[in-house]
Parts: structure tokens; sequence; C-alpha cells
């Protein structure tokens, strides 16, 4: 088997099915497998798995486990010579892991491959691609002076400033929401450290394979949307497992700088709690709702769902000609919604991609399903949108 796909789900039941609708149209030309972990979701996801995805391997936690150990169990039960780790909140293009199997086979001494990330509106995920996050750079990043100079490899090297977005090259760290590499490259470097729960474990699995002598790469001819807000609750929860993480990460590698550590832990602390109690920007009205699909009944359906009236559209060309008429700055939005059953996930992230505007914002319809999904902010959870059959 040449690929294994780890899922970890944790109360995400309509952004998991959109991920797993993605994955198999990902892997029809491949040899591969779907392994779901469960940290024990109070939601429906078990429910959804049994009806929608009954030959796929769904592992169920009697507790929330945290993301290493999950994902660690996931890895355990893999067959493929390759693993993805996979967020949850994540939508893949088709070719995405047929990419990166190439990749494999032209590149001697990867180590772990990620590639460009964006969000529920289209902008791409600086965290990508990053640096070791030393003392200077994690000083950089939290403050927020990375801001000022965001070309400079010195005062963003956090963010792996050496590449640009679209430019492909070694990197030193890569995120958690999307990890591919060997199977056997894994376990050679022990997997993901169960003394984390969740945050800086990637970062420090990523350090790991650096110090076994591989090479990150972040590869950036093929996006994915990370959803983002879905996965990453910023609550007070977050930030105590956010400083725990940080904490063993140092302790784990760096020599201890105790002045250093304490200015961190208040820098970091008071960003996090700011961040934490900062709401997200309150949205303009939306002004135009259009769909691209094929059939006027999903049309209505949408129409009934929103309780708006909708505009269709049948191609992509029609739909970036009306967006370009569009004036900006106009304070209201347009929505577009995408019909799986009509387009290919890659065109509808490389449109959001080239489209990713503050007026624009966006929902999917996932191949065979009955609702809508979608998110506008990374920081903030998503929006559903079911439709009466």
């Amino acid at each position: 088997m040449q690929l294994s796909v780890i899922i970890l789900n944790y109360n995400v039941r309509y952004f998991l099915e959109q991920a797993i609708k993605s994955v198999q149209a990902a892997t029809k030309a491949i040899d591969a497998e779907i392994i779901v972990v469960d940290n024990n979701s109070q939601d429906d996801s078990t429910t959804m798995m049994q009806d929608v995805f009954p030959d796929i391997l769904y592992l169920q936690n009697s507790d929330n486990l945290g993301f290493p150990k999950g994902n660690n169990i996931g890895v355990s039960h893999a067959k493929g010579k390759y693993i993805c780790i996979l967020n949850p909140d994540t939508v893949v293009a088709e070719d995405t892991f047929l990419e990166l199997l190439k990749l494999y086979e032209h590149k001697p001494n990867l180590g772990i491959v990620g590639c460009r990330l964006i969000d529920g509106r289209g902008k791409f995920l600086p965290e990508s691609k990053r640096g070791i996050p030393t003392y200077w750079r994690s000083l950089m990043k939290i403050t927020g002076i990375y801001k000022l100079f965001p070309s400079s490899s010195m005062f963003n090297g956090y963010y792996a400033a050496h590449l640009a977005q679209h430019q492909s090259g070694p990197v030193e760290i890569l995120v958690g929401a999307f990890m591919f590499m060997p199977k056997a490259l894994y376990e050679e470097i022990g997997g993901f450290d169960e003394r984390f729960f969740m945050y800086v474990e990637d970062t420090d699995l990523s350090y790991a394979c650096l110090k076994a002598g591989y090479e990150n790469y972040y590869y950036a001819d093929t996006t994915i949307i990370h959803y983002k807000g879905e996965s990453t609750n910023k609550d007070l929860a977050y930030v105590k497992r956010f400083h725990q993480g940080t904490q063993i990460f140092y302790e784990k590698h760096f020599r201890k700088s105790f002045l250093f550590e304490v200015l961190m832990r208040l820098v970091t602390f008071v960003f996090l709690l700011f961040k934490q109690k900062k709401k997200s920007p309150k949205l303009a009205v939306v002004n135009q709702v259009m769909v691209v699909c094929a059939q006027e009944a999903f049309k209505r359906q949408v129409e009934v769902a929103m309780e708006k009236t909708v505009l269709q559209v049948r191609d992509l060309a029609s739909l970036q000609h009306a967006i370009d008429q569009k004036s900006k700055n106009n304070g209201e939005l347009m929505e577009i919604i995408f019909d799986g059953d009509y387009l290919t996930n890659k065109e509808i992230i490389t449109f959001m991609h080239k489209n990713c505007r503050s007026e624009i914002i966006y929902k999917i319809k996932p191949v065979n399903s009955s609702f809508l999904i979608g998110s506008n902010d990374s920081n903030s959870k998503g929006s559903v949108i079911i439709l009466e059959e």
C-alpha cells in the first residue's frame, strides 16, 4: 500500500465528512487507506462515520487523548509506505497526494513535506512554512515585529521568510494540519512526543526530523484549505496548553535562559489573552449570493436554506467576470457557493486563492452531501447550513 491518511477528529462532524470526501477524490489513483481516530467526540461524528463511511477504519478513544497520542494510535494501524497527518478541517485537491509521491521519487533525503495552506476565504496561512522557533524568532513573532519586515529572514525567520508563499524549498518546521512523510521516518524519530497534548508537537516532530539528518520541504505547487478555526479554539485551555507545549519544547531542545523564559512567558500570556478576547471582525451584510452549479434544483435548495435570492452561474469564467465587475470598498459582501458535485476541489481551491478579497466569502457543498460549509475567519468557528432534501 502506498499511502495511509490519518485524520484525528474531535467534534467537527461536518468538516470531517468534507475532509474525508476530498481525500477519497485525491486517492482514486493511489493504493491508499483512510484511518479516522476519534478523541471521544460528543457530537454525531460516530453516527456519521457509520452511515456515510462504513468501510473506513474508525478508531474510537474513550477519552480525549490529545493530538500526539491520537495520531500515534492512527499511525500504528497504518499499512502505507507513506503517511499523511491531516486535520479534519481541511480540503485537499485531487492531485495533492500524487504530487507529493512524485516529489519523493525525485528528491533524496526528504523528511517531512508540507504544502501551501489557505483559509476558508482563500487567504494564505503563513504557518504553512516556518523556522525553528529560537528565542529571537519567537520574540519577533509574539511582539508582532515580524509584520514590519515580512520579507526579512532576520525579523521573520519564524515564518521562513527566505521562501515566498509560491516558492518551494527546504524549510525547518511544518504545520501539523498537513504533514506528509514515509511511515518508516515517522517511526525512526519516534512519532509525536506524547508529553505534548496539543500545540507545538508539530514543531517538535519537524525539529526531530532535522536532527536525524533529513530535509523538511515546503511544496508550494499544491494548495489545500485549512479552515483552522475548527481545530484551534482560542480559549483559556488553549493558552494553558500552548504554554505547556512551549515549555516542553524549549526544555527539550535549548539551554535554559531564565530571564528570557520569564519574559517569553509574560509576553506570550498577555498576547494570547488579548487574542482570546479579541472578537472576530464584524462582517458587512451579504447583498448578493451566487452559486456555481449545473442544476436549477440546487439553486432552489440554497434559496430556501438561506432565505435569499440566489444568482446561478454555470462556469467559473462567468463567475470571475461577475466578481470583477463588482464595485470594491462599498461595504457590501458577495457570498459564493460552490457545488462540489459540479466542480472539483482543485478548481474550488484555485478560485478561492486567486480571488481572496475582503468583500467575498465562500461556502462549499461537498460532493454527495446535503449541507453547505465554510469559514469567514480562521480564528473562529465556521458555519454549516443544512439543505432540505
